[in-house]
């Protein structure tokens, strides 16, 4: 119980981690690049995780109403909107960043960037906070169970944490340039990934039809093992995806690759975020 406790709170937190702090780094950027027409307060953090606690919470206490909407499968269409949420306002965080230097309207872009970043991590918290919430009530009730589910529980936040915390620090120390282009590829990978798994769910609601398996990598790297669970949470990992999920997680990395956030990561010429 101790180790899947770990692993399980370990998955959910690095998910939310890694959104996180590439969002903070944009917001680092962001202000960097344009000075003071482009800001970007920090507060939009402490607001999305206040909110999407609060939101994890009273999705943990109606689960079983939700549940059985939708003909018993409101969870998964819940999930899925989430989700779909969560890839929309990515995708509109990346084109309404300005392209130019000296773009118009700055402010009203950043204030709705920063209206993105919130609602982006606020779905996530709400998802993954959700799912540690069930697992840990649903065990630890159990008085054999309290104590190492719950220090596993602590330790897998702890871990997830830190990492987002060094993944920040991270890439922040980097120089500007390469700081940009490695957040922009880990945001093209959180877009495919969000697209994928609403694909998913909504498949396993029969809401979308099923399509063949894509490939098959279960025998080289299982779902269920340590470093499955890890690249799941990081990448999105599936051992058998279907050619649809596939074809949702590459329009997910095509859409942010279009966007001018991207073409900001790559300019023709002299990089518009400067030097470290």
């Amino acid at each position: 119980m101790f180790l899947n406790s770990v692993i399980l709170v370990l998955q959910e937190m690095i998910e939310a981690a890694l959104l996180i702090s590439v969002l903070l780094v944009f917001t680092h950027l962001f202000q960097r690049s344009w000075d003071k027409s482009f800001v970007l307060r920090t507060s939009w953090v402490a607001l999305s995780i206040a909110v999407g606690v609060l939101g994890a919470a009273l999705y943990s206490y109606y689960t079983p109403q939700i549940s059985e909407m939708f003909d018993y499968v409101g969870q998964e269409i819940l999930n899925a909107s989430l989700h779909l949420l969560s890839l929309l306002l990515v995708c509109l965080l990346a084109f309404i960043v300005p392209s130019a230097q000296l773009a118009k309207n700055t402010m009203g872009r950043a204030r709705f960037a920063a209206f993105c970043m919130t609602g982006i991590v606020m779905f996530s918290i709400v998802r993954e906070g959700s799912e540690i919430i069930q697992y840990v009530g649903g065990i630890a009730g159990q008085e054999e169970n309290f104590t190492p589910v719950v220090l596993g529980g602590f330790i897998g936040a702890g871990i997830g944490v830190s990492t987002g915390v060094l993944l920040f620090y991270g890439l922040i120390n980097l120089s500007a340039n390469w700081s940009f282009r490695i957040s922009l590829a880990l945001l093209c990978l959180i877009a495919g990934n969000m697209g994928s798994q609403a694909v998913l769910l909504l498949t396993q609601a029969d809401w979308l039809p099923f399509t063949p398996i894509a490939w098959d990598s279960s025998s080289a790297l299982p779902e269920n093992s340590i470093v499955g669970h890890l690249m799941y949470a990081l990448v999105g990992y599936e051992a058998t995806p279907s050619i649809l999920q596939v074809s949702i997680y590459l329009l997910g990395i095509v859409l942010i690759v279009i966007s001018p956030l991207f073409r900001k990561a790559w300019p023709q010429q002299q990089s518009l975020v400067g030097k470290a």
